[in-house]
């Protein structure tokens, strides 16, 4: 069992930047590769990115490519996500997830792919 708890959300404005955290419990978080979704209010839950165990490999969706990076810590079981040039658009609640599995191009941003979710942190951007 991994129980993930986020920090890091906030109120920022239009091209501010922010980073979150996700931290593991459990002594096998190294065993599991880890990702980011979101959840606009209204809108259905998206892949915003994952990355391997090793942090070998990351994968991005193409709103945030560019912007956004993933990384992982294993040693303090903390994954991050630094946010730059933040848009009214990436205003959500963000949620940490982790996967007994592997990813792989076919299955890395599907919801089903990940069997641990966090309980989200918020994230607005607003002038």
């Amino acid at each position: 069992q991994v129980q993930l708890v986020e920090s890091g959300g906030g109120l920022v404005q239009p091209g501010d930047s922010l980073r979150l955290s996700c931290v593991a419990s459990g002594r096998t978080f190294n065993k599991y590769p880890m990702g980011w979704f979101r959840q606009a209010p209204g809108k259905e839950r998206e892949f915003v990115t994952a990355i391997s165990v090793s942090g070998g490999r990351t994968y991005y969706a193409d709103s945030v490519k560019d912007r956004f990076t993933i990384s992982r810590e294993n040693a303090k079981n903390t994954v991050y996500l630094q946010m730059n040039s933040l848009k009214p658009e990436d205003t959500a609640v963000y949620y940490c997830t982790a996967t007994e599995g592997s990813l792989s191009y076919y299955n890395y941003n599907r919801g089903r792919t990940y069997n641990y979710w966090g309980q989200g942190t918020q994230v607005t951007v607003s002038s």
